[in-house]
């Protein structure tokens, strides 16, 4: 059994998918009439897409039409990954000298299983991710640390025995109140916004080897 764990955060982490993310719901917003500016788009990081529909169209549409809209907005994010996949640099080269050293890895995401499904079958290197933990499977989304404690159920390994590497402020906050290492990469947010709650920022994943993340976990379980 391993001793030591990774949960990957999916998108800006192993998915450079801003710019997808972005277009899919100024698609959603146009087909309703609606507007959505970068800034807002950029302030709902790590939020679940019913979580974003609530706050950013608040009374605009009944829990019905938000189920559908949040539908419609994923599948407009997944046409354009499968015209694209945009992989982001270092992941496959990062995943495998994980995976050479010992450690499970997970996927921690607040978006649906379909989107984790297409990642699935896209990313380099994934036949050595063991688990995934979507949006549907948990009732609360990032700060709340239930889908970082959800995957390190599923790996069989403690959470103080776990990394988490995110990209944005609500997947550290969860990744710190789990009690797990919380690494943030640069990219979604800026050094400064992530380095208050990380206990290490990165520009790449290319920054990142085994012998690093290991440390960081060595030193807060100790």
């Amino acid at each position: 059994m391993p001793d030591k764990a990774i949960v990957f955060d999916m998108d800006g982490v192993l998915v450079d998918s801003y710019g997808a993310h972005y277009d899919s719901w100024r698609r959603l917003a146009e087909a309703h009439g609606l507007e959505i500016t970068e800034k807002q788009f950029a302030e709902t990081f790590g939020m679940t897409s019913r979580e974003i529909i609530h706050n950013l169209w608040p009374g605009t549409a009944d829990e019905r039409e938000i189920e559908l809209w949040d539908s419609e907005k994923e599948q407009y994010y997944r046409d354009i990954l499968q015209q694209d996949f945009p992989q982001m640099d270092g992941a496959a080269e990062l995943i495998e000298s994980l995976h050479e050293a010992g450690f499970a890895m997970a996927i921690g995401s607040s978006g649906p299983s379909e989107n984790v499904r297409v990642v699935m079958e896209k990313l380099t290197g994934a036949k050595y991710i063991a688990a995934t933990v979507d949006g549907h499977e948990v009732s609360h989304g990032k700060p709340d640390p239930e889908v970082f404690l959800t995957a390190a159920k599923k790996l069989g390994v403690a959470p103080q025995d776990c990394a988490v590497l995110e990209d944005a402020v609500a997947g550290l906050q969860a990744a710190r109140n789990a009690g797990m290492v919380a690494i943030g990469i640069t990219g979604t947010a800026q050094r400064e916004t992530l380095a208050p709650c990380a206990e290490l920022v990165v520009d790449s994943l290319r920054q990142l080897n085994p012998e690093l993340i290991g440390q960081l976990i060595d030193t807060r379980s100790s």
